[in-house]
């Protein structure tokens, strides 16, 4: 075996980036010829004067090209190439063949995988322009496989969110993402699933917070109750649905340390850095077109009526009404469950919360007819809810909301599942204090274990 290497001074890393290419001729003169038209480009050139060297130096060496002759002693240029695509399929191969080989050339291609054939004798621009293309090729194969290999490895990642969720938070922004791209793109097979997907979504995010389960869909129902008590288009009540669904996307980005905090409590170095959510959760759902309206609301959320909010200091009527009510809302249950003043207040002292900040925080009439949807039996229900008396309840139900005698003292609290023993308890504290409770379960209940 010979071996030509282009002299460089970068040394041995360079060199691994050089293409290697494999003569096979049992001619020396043949090979002379073939090694002085390729010393000018550069390449790594090895030679063999046999297909049986051939095989030993692939053995050793690696190798991007061979080129064969087709007519040699002991083992033809087919019989080779053919060895060639069995062992190392992914080196090209390049035939040099005589006219009056034809019948073998055939063979050659047919078993041997062959690139390309050129005639002897060739011509040198011909074959210079031949394997520069076939590398080109090969690179564009490897980088190819390399792109796939890529895909499939965040595919992978992708499946395995929803079991090993916290290893996967710095991917998840951009995950999400794509996921909801993904249903843009296959919007007439998801169109029926679109909201269920988008509450399976919320619940990442939650799990994320740490918020009360189930919050971002209250948020979500509420904002579309709202609009359509204020007689907004069905377009805009669901998009109000979307944007309380995911209004708490951008919260992704922040520390744990902010997450655990309520509102009130930050620091203001803190609270410069929760300011940044909205603006990162529009630019998460800035690539489909649908969520265009729904990432604004969720951008302007943290306006305030008085123009001293966030981020654009938007004051009045110049905050986008759906942002105005997803406001209201959204603070609404975080004051119910404790995330804005670090302590949860009952629905009456949410709203009145709410009534003291107007013209502040928030807009008068968004509160007003706020006011009015709560007086609405359902309006706290939650989706796959709902109320049942003291005298329905069944072991194994499962509590929606905490249970709180009318005097607002705290019996059980949400997610809690009833035995029998405590069924029992709440009847009799029912009839102690001459009142009716209002409990709210799910509407499944939890299979005994």
């Amino acid at each position: 075996m010979e071996t030509l290497v282009p002299e460089t001074a970068a040394g041995a890393s360079q060199e691994q980036n050089v293409p290697t290419i494999l003569l096979v001729d049992d001619e020396v003169n043949i090979l002379s010829s073939l090694r002085r038209l390729f010393r000018p480009v550069g390449y790594r050139i090895l030679t063999a004067e046999s297909g049986a060297m051939g095989l030993s130096i692939l053995e050793e060496e690696s190798v991007d090209l061979v080129i064969s002759d087709m007519r040699m002693p002991n083992m033809t240029g087919a019989e080779f190439l053919k060895q060639v695509k069995t062992r190392w399929p992914n080196v090209l191969r390049i035939l040099l063949t005589g006219y009056s080989e034809l019948s073998s050339t055939i063979a050659a291609i047919n078993d041997g995988g062959v690139y390309r054939y050129l005639s002897k004798p060739w011509e040198e621009q011909d074959l210079l322009h031949t394997v520069a293309q076939a590398l080109e090729y090969q690179q564009l194969e490897k980088e190819k496989a390399r792109l796939e290999a890529l895909t499939h490895s965040q595919n992978e990642k992708l499946r395995h969110l929803n079991e090993n969720l916290e290893r996967e938070v710095n991917a998840r922004t951009e995950e999400l993402r794509q996921t909801v791209l993904f249903l843009e793109n296959a919007q007439e097979r998801l169109k029926k699933n679109f909201f269920t997907m988008l509450k399976v979504f919320s619940n990442f995010l939650e799990m994320r917070e740490g918020a009360m389960a189930g919050n971002a869909n209250r948020v979500g129902e509420l904002g579309r109750r709202l609009a359509r008590k204020m007689q907004l288009s069905e377009a805009q009540a669901q998009e109000l649905m979307i944007a309380g669904l995911l209004h708490a996307i951008g919260k992704i980005s922040l520390p744990d340390e902010i997450l655990k905090k309520p509102f009130d409590q930050l620091t203001p170095e803190e609270r410069l850095v929760f300011a940044t959510h909205p603006e990162k959760a529009q630019m998460a759902l800035m690539p489909i077109e649908q969520m265009t309206n729904p990432a604004k609301l969720i951008r302007h959320q943290h306006e305030r009526y008085d123009g001293k909010g966030f981020p654009d200091s938007l004051a009045g009527e110049n905050i986008p009404i759906g942002a105005r009510i997803l406001a209201v809302v959204s603070d609404f249950e975080s004051l119910r469950n404790g995330t804005l003043i670090g302590h949860s207040l009952s629905p009456e002292d949410a709203l009145a919360f709410l009534q003291k900040n107007k013209k502040v925080r928030y807009d008068p009439s968004v509160v007003a007819i706020f006011e009015l949807v709560l007086q609405e039996p359902d309006a706290l229900l939650a989706a796959g809810t709902k109320i049942i008396r003291s005298a329905d309840l069944q072991p194994g139900m499962k509590l929606a909301d905490d249970l709180k005698t009318p005097d607002g003292v705290l019996l059980l609290s949400h997610d809690h599942v009833l035995t029998q023993p405590q069924i029992l308890q709440i009847q009799k504290f029912e009839r102690t204090e001459g009142k009716t409770f209002t409990i709210t379960v799910y509407s499944q209940p939890v299979k005994p274990t």
